[in-house]
């Protein structure tokens, strides 16, 4: 039984590695293919101007869009929600919690239960830190198993490790529920969307009272919690165990102040870890009403992890290195967001928002239109492996269907959050990093994450049914 049933992912497998090896472009490549799709679609299904050639009314909407203003301030929270997370776990307290953890495996069983649950709820908090967190974890629990030698089977733990990516959304740093608890942002994003009777139903935010630490959310996420390190384990009594063979992984930068060639106050604990502690103090008297009230906002995270970062570091030095080390990241973000942002300013200049929304709210009612929501975010992430410039395009539809139909906004904006971060256990776009540190290929982790998947979409699609 145990081998018809790992057979069978297998071969699943070999054919979606086909599929994102040889004929899926870049990521980038997408964005541009996206990009033209789009401006095909605008020109043949949207009114063409009174004056003037159609065309041209449509790269004006699309270059609009790149230099939204309001826009390019959210693509730099969400680069810094992932380099920050990314210093975070590189602190040498992240690196001493690492190696006690792994310091509790002794097989293959209580790697994946500590790994996934480990990494899940590390992601709860952000997504940048789960995703190097999960990859270091998978790594060195591969290395303790070499050097106390025991047996594991090391692709189930790396895949353990990227198991935080499918809850990540629904989390602190989503950046669908990051962005709706911003003051005012909602009308900013609906703005010249469809009906203005509609845009002035629009709460100023949605704070995570309703979203991220709504009951629903909470109960999703413990069941998420118990269910996913429990298939694990099971996966784990039924799967092969080998031999691990792994050099010990260090981090490409060091922190040894004495080799530094930098002055006193780089090197300063009292001077790091002291402006660190201002920062949190500032985090404290800026945002303890926000807190009273769970309004967490892009801004919020990113100054509180700046402090801890700091504070961890101990010193302007290391956190530097650590900022170099993380950076390259952040890199699909930075040239990729203003093309997804481009792609929104035509659809919703063009009135393609409402002609989808219109469509959605002709096939779904009140109670399916979740449904639709969900499974729709989950095709979108794998051709848009972002959950900021998935939000930047189809937001605007859920709102607007949202609207329409009656759907809590809340319901409909979490059912955008759980198809996006589904899908990410078969695109193995943000698993790069984890490949990269454990050594795993994509064809090894990808039988497991699928069956992982297939529970999680399980867990979403009933809760968004009974609540």
């Amino acid at each position: 039984m145990g081998g018809i049933f790992y057979f069978y992912p297998m071969n699943i497998t070999k054919h979606i590695e086909t599929v994102f090896n040889k004929y899926l472009p870049s990521p980038f490549a997408i964005a541009i293919l996206l990009t033209l799709t789009t401006i095909v679609l605008a020109y043949f299904f949207t009114a063409p101007p009174a004056e003037g050639l159609h065309v041209v009314e449509i790269l004006s909407f699309w270059e609009k869009g790149i230099w939204n203003n309001a826009l390019l301030v959210f693509a730099y929270q969400m680069m810094l929600i992932l380099v920050l997370g990314h210093i975070l776990v590189l602190s040498p307290p992240m690196s001493r919690l690492i190696a006690k953890l792994t310091n509790l495996v002794n097989s293959t069983s209580s790697a994946v239960v500590l790994v996934s649950a480990t990494t899940l709820m590390v992601s709860f908090f952000n997504w940048g830190l789960g995703l190097i967190f999960g990859a270091i974890m998978a790594r060195k629990v591969g290395e303790a198993a070499q050097k106390r030698g025991f047996k594991i089977n090391y692709p189930l733990v790396g895949a353990s490790g990227y198991v935080g990516f499918m809850g990540w959304h629904g989390g602190m740093s989503g950046s669908a529920p990051l962005k709706v608890g911003e003051s005012g942002h909602l009308k900013s994003l609906m703005a010249g969307v469809g009906d203005a009777s509609l845009v002035q139903q629009l709460p100023d935010a949605i704070g995570f009272d309703q979203t991220v630490f709504s009951a629903t959310n909470l109960v999703l996420f413990a069941v998420l919690l118990l269910l996913v390190p429990l298939a694990l384990y099971l996966l784990g009594k039924r799967g092969a165990e080998t031999s691990v063979q792994l050099p010990t992984y260090h981090n490409s930068y060091q922190t040894d102040d004495a080799a530094d060639d930098v002055g006193k106050i780089d090197r300063s604990k009292i001077v790091g870890v002291g402006f660190g502690l201002v920062i949190l103090v500032a985090f404290l008297f800026q945002y303890v009403k926000n807190l009273g009230e769970l309004r967490i906002t892009p801004n919020m995270l990113n100054f509180f992890m700046l402090g801890l970062a700091l504070v961890l570091h101990g010193n302007f030095s290391n956190f530097l290195k650590a900022v170099q080390e993380a950076i390259s990241g952040a890199s699909g973000i930075l040239i990729q967001f203003p093309l997804y942002f481009g792609i929104m300013g035509i659809m919703r200049d063009s009135g393609m928002v409402v002609q989808i929304s219109d469509f959605f709210v002709s096939i779904a009612t009140e109670t399916t239109l979740p449904i639709f929501t969900f499974f729709s975010a989950g095709l979108v992430n794998i051709f848009v492996p972002s959950g900021g410039g998935q939000w930047a395009i189809q937001g605007p539809i859920v709102i607007e269907s949202a609207l329409k139909l009656g759907v809590p906004l809340p319901k409909a904006i979490m059912a955008l959050a759980y198809g996006d971060q589904i899908t990410n256990m078969l695109q193995p776009f943000w698993a790069l990093p984890l490949l990269g540190i454990t050594k795993l290929k994509a064809k090894q982790i990808l039988p497991y994450t699928l069956l992982i998947m297939v529970l999680g979409m399980a867990i979403f699609l009933i809760g968004l049914l009974l609540f």
